[in-house]
C-alpha cells in the first residue's frame, strides 16, 4: 500500500467535506450545547472515521474487481436511486379518529 497516496487522499476528502451538511448539523448542536469543543470533536472524528472507512473499502473493492464492474455496479446504483426518486409514490392514509 502506498501510504502516502492514502493519506493525500484522505486528507482531500476531508477537506472537501468539511463544508457539507454535517457542518450545518455541528453548528446548530454546538450552539445549543454546553460544550461546543466536545461537539466539534465528535463531528471531526466521526468525519474522519468514515473517510477513513470509505478510503479503504474503496481501495479493497478496487483490488477485487475491475473497474469496468465498479463503474457498472455505480451505474445501476444510481439509476435504480434516480427511478425510486422520479416513482409516484402512494400518499398513506390518514389516520381517522
Amino acid at each position: 500500500m502506498e501510504w502516502h497516496l492514502l493519506g493525500l487522499s484522505f486528507i482531500t476528502v476531508f477537506l472537501a467535506e468539511i463544508g457539507d451538511k454535517s457542518q450545518l448539523a455541528a453548528i446548530a448542536l454546538g450552539g445549543s450545547s454546553k460544550s461546543p469543543l466536545a461537539v466539534f470533536l465528535g463531528a471531526v472524528t466521526a468525519l474522519l472515521l468514515a473517510s477513513f472507512l470509505g478510503v479503504i473499502a474503496g481501495g479493497e473493492m478496487a483490488a477485487f474487481l475491475p473497474a469496468r464492474v465498479l463503474k457498472a455496479i455505480a451505474a445501476i446504483g444510481f439509476a435504480l436511486i434516480a427511478v425510486r426518486l422520479l416513482w409516484p409514490q402512494e400518499d398513506l392514509p390518514e389516520d381517522s379518529e
